[in-house]
């Protein structure tokens, strides 16, 4: 191999001063290489010894060649340099090995030039969901013009690297218009596309119906992958851990033996293949976490779950994921790994997000830090445990390989500080809440500045940091206190995450102590029963997502597609544009109306004498006036409230007569949501009554769903910290935060409930608005005007009841 045909003339000079100046040992370079296939420039990531250099991964895929050189002449591959090349190679990175002078080059992997990419045909792939296409052989079809304009969008945007928002309306069939184009751009470019999306039912459509369904009819051997965070896969390190402590103590048949047989045999290690429901508390003592991950110093690395399902994901060319392990791995690339490598996912290059109304809403929870009593004890368990007279934990695995136990022994009075501060902590603040959930910070951070309950709360925060800060700085002494023969144990690995976890909560301390500096994050603490007791949570949330939307998502990704039901207000996407960040960043904005027949299979009803929310009689109106209105549809309803206390008055109330009459009535909170969902589809006369997350992601076709009763506008609750300080943001800049924060978001929330009733063409029913204040207040119509037209009736409680059952029973 001639050298002149792989480097430029003044790089093979640089390399080979570079490598004298190393005093001859191995340099790690990376390549950069220019049309002619020549490498141009180059620069320096390592320097090694005479026989090995680290080969950084931050580099590995970023380059589009790694060179090194081996100071004894022979460039013959080592087998560590034969994984390495392999890695690259298969990511079209070359791997090239040369002598010090830079004389001589052995090419081990050539580097591929990315080649032009292929434009898709907007056209031909829209005809696949014609008439005349293969998609009508293959379901129950019906000719959606707007799911044919929707691919031809999508098609565009992935040629034209846009960032788009469509609006698909219930019906358009969404999922098929953008699988089709993200399809054949992953298979005539090579080029990874993540689909991302809100609930897990959705992703259950798309792996077992509806990517299968495209890939047939596209003739596409294209592989697609679901990718889901480790959480949801047994450790095998962790499970093996808790047998044996568990091992003196437990009865024969314990889940734990269950998961281990389990385990033994199964694919994937996943927990919805899992057999059994274990308790939650016990998976959580199983499951992968990146914390406790040994990574290259497992002894189960060969059979990982995860390496398992990172491998599938890395062959993979469309990979659907959820929001927030979306985030996630986005976090990592901002942090620290860049764009072009792997973090939690593999390297991708366009991006779908459906279900994309909630992205914010999940932008800012995995944005956001927290620091709780039952985090920190968990990993003062890892660190700390003992169990009928026997200790366990990271301590206890590294002593023997301490010369002196005199620090270790330091520990267990240090974890007992820390947890008598943070128990004392809670005592103090969670009376003074006063049965509040939740608490916003407005104060300075200094005594100065803040009140009196606000005062308590920095001083509980100083207080959790000292005896916090010295066990981190204890945990870093008995780590360095170890000898050098020590650095590769496993233990002191964990040790080391317990440690950098510290860190993480100390960050949340000084956050709080440090918020006068800090006007772009929100500080709150909550309050939330978990089991028998409550607890305390100090919380930093990001005020607006926007700059990070900019930052992690529209500027290093090629192509972004944000699709959902309800993204326009009025059918204007302005709202969403300001809380996306894209007022003033180029994209492109479609609606694709539903095409389902509401305005002749739809009733709207409000009752005219309902008295205000505030009243406290309106509860028990609406909820008899949603008796009578179930007693005549012969039940086949949903219910939807805005709260759990509304839920059980208006359930107390409504039950009875219900069930006299041989209709179920089911509420949250008697049984999982899946398996109460299951319950109300599968039982056409029942009633279910729901708050929160039942509002989306519910689908009951036919006739199990024909009366839709919303209780209460949706509006967010107004002390809610981060609703409170982004309104006062609003305010800041001289807008009117009811009418472009408050307002919107309930909009987009009512049409999100609105949607539960019509899920095929063929369905008919009737919505029920029991709050008066869709019909008396200004902003009513707001409401109206955002959904599809139908036919209505506001009047009467007589009234609505005739009208009813003129349009139940013609």
């Amino acid at each position: 191999m001639r050298i002149e045909d792989y480097f430029l003339s003044h790089v093979k000079d640089n390399i080979a001063d570079a490598i004298l100046e190393a005093s001859g040992n191995e340099v790690f370079f990376i390549g950069t290489i220019n049309e002619d296939g020549l490498v141009s420039s180059v620069m320096i990531g390592a320097r090694g010894n005479q026989i090995s250099v680290p080969a950084l991964s931050p580099y590995l895929e970023t380059a589009d060649v790694v060179i090194h050189n081996h100071p004894s002449g022979n460039l013959s591959p080592s087998r560590a340099d034969l994984g390495i090349a392999a890695y690259l190679g298969n990511r079209g990175v070359g791997f090239y090995i040369v002598d010090n002078q830079a004389s001589s080059v052995y090419v081990v992997a050539e580097a591929v030039r990315e080649s032009e990419l292929s434009p898709l045909d907007a056209e031909k792939l829209a005809g696949l969901l014609t008439p005349e296409g293969p998609l009508a052989d293959e379901i129950r079809y019906e000719k959606r013009d707007s799911q044919i304009a929707m691919a031809e969008a999508v098609s565009r945007s992935f040629n034209e690297n846009q960032v788009s928002l469509i609006e698909a309306g219930t019906g358009v069939g969404k999922s098929f218009a953008y699988l089709v184009p993200a399809v054949a751009w992953a298979e005539k470019n090579r080029q990874r596309v993540v689909v991302s999306t809100g609930t897990i039912n959705l992703q259950n459509q798309l792996l077992e119906k509806d990517i299968p369904t495209v890939l047939k009819i596209m003739k596409s051997q294209v592989a697609c992958a679901l990718v889901k965070g480790r959480g949801n896969y047994v450790c095998l390190h962790r499970l093996k851990e808790a047998l044996e402590e568990d091992s003196l103590f437990r009865e024969e048949g314990h889940d734990l033996e269950s998961i281990r047989d389990w385990a033994e045999v199964s694919e994937t290690g996943s927990l919805s293949d899992l057999p059994i429901l274990p308790p939650r508390d016990l998976w959580n003592r199983i499951n992968s976490e990146a914390d406790s991950c040994l990574g290259l110093r497992c002894r189960h690395r060969e059979r990982c779950f995860v390496i398992r399902a990172r491998r599938k994901a890395a062959a993979a060319q469309v990979l659907v994921v959820n929001h927030h392990l979306l985030f996630s791995d986005l976090a990592l690339r901002l942090e620290e790994l860049g764009f072009e490598g792997t973090a939690v996912l593999p390297p991708f290059h366009k991006i779908v997000f459906d279900e994309a109304h909630n992205v914010e809403r999940n932008a800012t929870s995995y944005f956001s830090m927290s620091l709780g009593r039952l985090s920190i004890y968990k990993q003062l368990a890892r660190l700390l445990r003992r169990r009928r007279n026997r200790s366990f934990g990271a301590l206890v695995k590294i002593e023997p390989y301490l010369p002196d136990t005199r620090l270790s022994s330091q520990a267990p009075q240090a974890i007992s500080t820390l947890r008598d501060v943070l128990e004392a902590a809670e005592s103090t603040i969670l009376p003074l809440l006063s049965g509040a959930s939740s608490y916003r910070l407005k104060g300075s951070g200094s005594a100065a500045g803040e009140d009196g309950f606000e005062l308590v709360v920095s001083n509980q925060i100083a207080e959790i940091r000292k005896p916090l800060g010295d066990l981190y700085s204890l945990l870093g002494r008995i780590a360095d206190s170890l000898p050098d023969d020590a650095g590769e144990e496993p233990a002191l690995h964990e040790l080391r995450v317990i440690q950098r976890r510290l860190s993480g909560f100390l960050m949340v301390c000084d956050a709080f102590r440090e918020r006068e500096n800090r006007p772009d994050q929100v500080f709150w603490i909550e309050a939330k029963r978990i089991g028998r007791e409550m607890h305390l949570f100090f919380t930093v949330s990001p005020l607006e997502v926007s700059s990070l939307m900019q930052e992690a998502v529209y500027d290093p990704f090629d192509t972004v597609i944000m699709t959902s039901a309800t993204l326009t207000i009025q059918e204007n996407f302005r709202y969403w544009e300001e809380r996306m960040g894209l007022t003033d960043y180029p994209h492109q904005k479609e609606r694709f109306p539903s095409p389902f027949p509401y305005k002749s299979n739809v009733l709207l009803c409000a009752p005219s004498e309902a008295p205000d929310p505030k009243d406290p009689g309106y509860t028990r109106f609406a909820a008899l006036f949603a008796r009578d209105l179930l007693l005549l549809s012969e039940g086949r309803g949903l219910l939807l409230f805005t709260s759990y206390a509304m839920l059980t008055e208006a359930y107390d109330s409504i039950a009875p007569a219900l069930q006299e009459a041989g209709i179920s009535v089911l509420r949250q909170g008697d049984d999982d949501r899946t398996r109460l969902l299951e319950r109300f589809n599968s039982d056409i006369g029942s009633v279910l009554l729901a708050t929160e997350s039942f509002w989306e992601g519910v689908d009951s076709p036919g006739e199990t769903l024909t009366l839709l009763i919303l209780f209460r506008l949706p509006f967010m609750v107004p002390s809610d910290p981060v609703l409170q300080a982004r309104m006062e943001a609003v305010e800041a800049r001289g807008g009117n935060s009811f009418f472009q924060l408050s307002l919107p978001q309930a909009v987009m929330r009512f049409k999100q409930g609105f949607g539960r009733l019509i899920r095929s063409s063929t369905d008919r029913g009737a919505v029920v608005i029991c709050d008066p204040r869709i019909l008396r207040k200004n902003y009513g119509g707001v409401f109206l005007e955002s959904l599809p037209a139908t036919m209505r009736c506001f009047g009467t409680q007589e009234m609505i009841m005739r009208e009813l059952e003129t349009f139940l029973y013609p």
